[in-house]
């Protein structure tokens, strides 16, 4: 038998990893499509401070829907705490609610010693939501913490 000639091995260039992006091809970002949910019943939390008042609408288990606050409405410094404040900030939160989610009964829970209080609850219900409940769940101070010892000097 006569031996076989050998061929030479060939050489094969590897393809780059796909991990890498190159400076000719551009990274393309797919955004996922947010779902559109249906949500008739759910909570409308309102943190009334003396300097703010901020609204958040939420499903059942507390899931944000939308929000809104004085300042995002416009009102800068000392004005974001009055009641006027507070119902425009609670209008545009639950308007957008209705609008995206069809939000149309909650249960109010107020939080804070603000002037906007009473303004954002009766802003909500003027703007067609039912109100089935309001709760205050303000902390209750107790004193705060140990102070630090006494400075001797």
């Amino acid at each position: 038998m006569a031996p076989t000639p050998k061929t030479p091995p060939t050489i094969t260039e590897t393809p780059p990893p796909k991990d890498e992006v190159t400076a000719a091809e551009p990274a393309i970002v797919v955004k996922k499509k947010k779902n559109k949910r249906s949500v008739p019943f759910g909570q409308v939390h309102i943190l009334a401070t003396f300097n703010n008042t901020i609204v958040s609408v939420t499903d059942q288990t507390g899931k944000l829907l939308t929000n809104s606050s004085a300042g995002s409405c416009g009102f800068r410094g000392s004005k974001k705490g009055t009641a006027y404040a507070a119902q425009i900030a609670s209008e545009k939160a639950i308007s957008a609610a209705k609008q995206f989610h069809g939000f149309s009964k909650a249960d109010v829970y107020v939080k804070g010693i603000g002037l906007g209080r009473e303004a954002a609850i009766r802003a909500i219900s003027s703007a067609g939501v039912g109100v089935e409940s309001i709760k205050d769940v303000t902390g209750v101070q107790h004193g705060g913490c140990r102070p630090k010892k006494a400075r001797r000097v």
